[in-house]
């Protein structure tokens, strides 16, 4: 499967954009960080040399929700660049906010829906990770097919991560995490890291809402899959 067999126009999506109330804080790091941090949709690949200013490895997040545990790490990766994307305008002047406090220069935003930017802004090959943290379940069964992680999909991140890169989901619903176990392992380009569910990777710090849910008893499920590297061909 190719991009030209991913369809140009979707009926369903993943989200719904949700009113939600920026508060002054958000306000003013849109106003005041957007313009250099913010990267608008655009149907053509990115250069992150020229994006970044340097050469880095370059990891995207999808739905970042209010940037708290994107932040941390890119805080503690400086290193590693960050590209997040997320629809909703409060998450994005959160994360914004956490760029200004905490002096990040190693994180970009792009406010969009995250299957078009993945299919039209980033190549393949190009990306060391991809993270994608408690996406929407849509619980009730006929709303599934709103879910992010589904064979197509998938099959892009993969095309788009470079030999070795690896994918990073994690959810708290496990009926979504079950789907996710299926769809990641049906893909050809993914080998999983482990058996079955991962450990958490030192790299995702865990939220206020994932620990509440812990205390009471939910479980979380991490899963890492990596792109196969290639065999290397002999030499004569």
């Amino acid at each position: 499967m190719t991009d030209k067999d991913f369809p140009r126009r979707r009926s369903i999506r993943s989200f719904v954009v949700r009113a939600g109330r920026m508060g002054t804080g958000q306000t003013r790091a849109l106003a005041e960080l957007g313009p250099r941090f913010m990267l608008p949709f655009e149907p053509r690949f990115i250069d992150p040399q020229a994006v970044f200013g340097r050469l880095a490895p370059l990891v995207v997040e999808i739905g970042f929700g209010m940037g708290d545990a994107t932040a941390a790490i890119a805080q503690a990766l400086p290193d590693t660049d960050f590209l997040g994307i997320e629809v909703h305008p409060p998450g994005v002047g959160a994360l914004l906010r956490h760029i200004g406090e905490r002096e990040l220069d190693n994180v970009r935003i792009v406010q969009h829906d995250a299957v078009e930017v993945m299919q039209h802004m980033i190549a393949p090959d190009s990306l060391a990770g991809v993270h994608v943290y408690f996406p929407d379940p849509w619980h009730k069964k006929r709303h599934h097919k709103r879910r992010l992680i589904q064979s197509a999909f998938v099959h892009q991140l993969a095309q788009r991560l470079a030999p070795g890169g690896y994918l990073h989901c994690a959810t708290d619903w496990q009926p979504y995490a079950q789907q996710m176990l299926e769809v990641l392992s049906a893909e050809p380009l993914l080998q999983n890291s482990v058996e079955g569910y991962a450990p958490r990777p030192p790299w995702r710090p865990q939220t206020k809402f994932e620990n509440r849910g812990l205390k009471l008893g939910h479980g979380v499920w991490d899963l890492l899959f990596r792109r196969a590297i290639p065999p290397s061909r002999p030499t004569r």
